[in-house]
């Protein structure tokens, strides 16, 4: 990527996160909110500034980046260039996960249980789509198959909210699952933080054996890469990244798949530089969504999800239409 463009990717980043600092509700001076923190002022301003603002911009950062971090490597390890968490059905797995200890009210046994729940059912689905790849190979085959698994998932979380012990809880699980890092504390930040910096660091020491994996897996063996354990660790990386993004913010639809393909053209398509580049452009799209639905008017704020599902969708359709001899 050339420096002029990589220097404008992290501007519009940093400004994006400054902009989601001073935007809310409520009315509040970012300056003088810093201000006061600095001198140690206990101010109203500086309240909602730490408790509020801040985590939820942290969030949407976090988030964004290790969804687009994982929509590159599971393209890269798929070898895909339609795979991403939500239309593997990866995404919904981990909310099914999650939903069911929400559900049985097991996420109140320890702070762990909810983003290991959603971990393990990320896991579980990011492995079975790792075997159909393995074994059919097709972009056919794998996305009917991802589609699937995203059904299938969905009505079972359907089947949760229609026996929901009471309406609240139906409610509240209905409206997380929008997606959304509104209403977020410093709470949910420290919940999903080991897991997303885990997921993001087992995937950025992958990003040589992806560049390898694209000369198919014999040559990567060869070029001295283990086939058997790296491909694990990719899986656990998008596992720790997508079930804990989910644990957290519900199911934030298509930045997996947009935020690679908008940055394949401007690092030559090289998978280590997609992947490298990616939580910039995840981070960027997200906290740009964000500010999108805090502006939107209406007298209720719009779900986050939504925005991007509705970008993403018809990105989907584009991506079919132009590589239809794909589905032949």
């Amino acid at each position: 990527m050339k420096r002029s463009i990589a220097l404008w990717l992290c501007g519009a980043l940093l400004l994006a996160f400054v902009l989601e600092l001073g935007s809310g509700a409520s009315a509040l001076s970012l300056p003088g909110a810093l201000a006061d923190l600095w001198q140690g002022r206990d101010s109203v301003a500086s309240l909602i500034l730490v408790e509020l603002r801040l985590p939820r911009a942290l969030l949407a950062l976090l988030v964004g980046a290790a969804l687009g971090m994982s929509g590159a490597a599971l393209q890269g390890l798929l070898r895909n260039p339609l795979a991403s968490p939500d239309i593997l059905g990866i995404s919904q797995v981990g909310a099914l996960a999650a939903v069911l200890v929400l559900y049985y009210g097991l996420s109140s046994r320890a702070w762990f249980v909810l983003p290991l729940a959603a971990v393990a059912g990320s896991a579980l689905a990011v492995l079975l789509m790792f075997g159909l790849n393995r074994r059919h190979g097709d972009s056919a085959t794998i996305i009917l198959c991802g589609i699937a698994i995203s059904a299938v998932a969905g009505s079972l979380i359907s089947l949760a909210l229609n026996f929901a012990p009471n309406p609240f809880a139906m409610q509240e699980i209905y409206y997380w699952l929008l997606g959304s890092v509104a209403n977020r504390s410093r709470a949910e930040l420290l919940l999903a933080l080991p897991f997303l910096l885990l997921g993001m660091a087992l995937l950025w020491r992958q990003r040589a054996f992806l560049d390898a994996l694209t000369l198919g897996e014999d040559t990567a063996h060869t070029l001295g890469f283990d086939t058997v354990k790296a491909p694990r660790l990719v899986i656990l990386g998008c596992a720790c990244c997508i079930g804990a993004a989910v644990a957290v913010s519900g199911n934030i639809g298509f930045v997996g798949l947009v935020v690679p393909h908008l940055l394949r053209p401007l690092v030559q398509a090289r998978p280590s530089l997609v992947l490298q580049w990616s939580p910039v452009g995840g981070a960027l799209l997200v906290l740009l969504a964000d500010l999108t639905v805090q502006r939107l008017p209406g007298a209720q704020e719009l779900q986050l999800g939504v925005l991007t599902s509705a970008l993403g969708g018809p990105f989907f359709l584009y991506l079919l239409f132009r590589h239809r001899a794909w589905f032949r």
